[in-house]
């Protein structure tokens, strides 16, 4: 089969993204079980076949979409340690773009999607974290696992908080959490002697 020309890519990228665009817009009025292809449809003023040329159902429309943020974001390791010990760089791109964007707050709010929230970042994440971790401790598999799992949910879950309350301060109490995480981090982290001594 022949590649497909420029316009044709060009074409299927916007249809991707109008497709996109219609769901996160029906997520800020229902929750994420509720919404149909057909509505998708309807909305965006396309037939069913074009949907179903480019993605499977609205499942895989929120997994494109939690691909794309994620992406575009740093890692979890870069978030806990934040080179060079800078404490205003630390919050976590994912959820500082969620924070600081009106089209992906929907899905922060949508307690049906924390689960996939999660399960993306863990692809994503959780094996370099947690190699990581055991690498600079004595913590099993386990309870790495564990640490990786209690922070992402608990920063979640606050996010989540904080959105619903349209807190003012979210740059300072992502700050507070960084710091508490680190901290605990920090008693279990294996120093070098020569670090110690600078």
């Amino acid at each position: 089969m022949p590649g497909k020309t420029p316009r044709e890519d060009r074409r299927t990228r916007y249809t991707r993204q109008i497709i996109k665009d219609t769901f996160l817009k029906l997520l800020n009025e229902k929750q994420f079980p509720e919404i149909t292809v057909t509505e998708i449809c309807k909305l965006a003023d396309i037939n069913r076949g074009t949907f179903y040329l480019h993605y499977y159902d609205t499942s895989d429309v929120l997994d494109d979409i939690l691909n794309e943020i994620l992406k575009e974001t740093a890692g979890v390791i870069d978030h806990v340690l934040c080179p060079g010990q800078r404490m205003e760089n630390c919050s976590y791109p994912f959820c500082d773009r969620l924070q600081s964007s009106g089209r992906y707050q929907a899905l922060f709010l949508d307690d049906t999607i924390s689960a996939r929230i999660i399960e993306k970042m863990s692809e994503n994440t959780k094996e370099d974290y947690v190699t990581w971790l055991m690498s600079h401790s004595l913590l099993t598999f386990q309870e790495a696992e564990a640490i990786f799992y209690f922070q992402m949910n608990g920063c979640l879950a606050i996010n989540k908080v904080m959105l619903r309350n349209h807190c003012p301060d979210w740059k300072q109490i992502q700050q507070t959490i960084d710091r508490f995480i680190r901290a605990g981090l920090e008693s279990f982290l294996i120093h070098d002697q020569r670090d110690e001594k600078n």
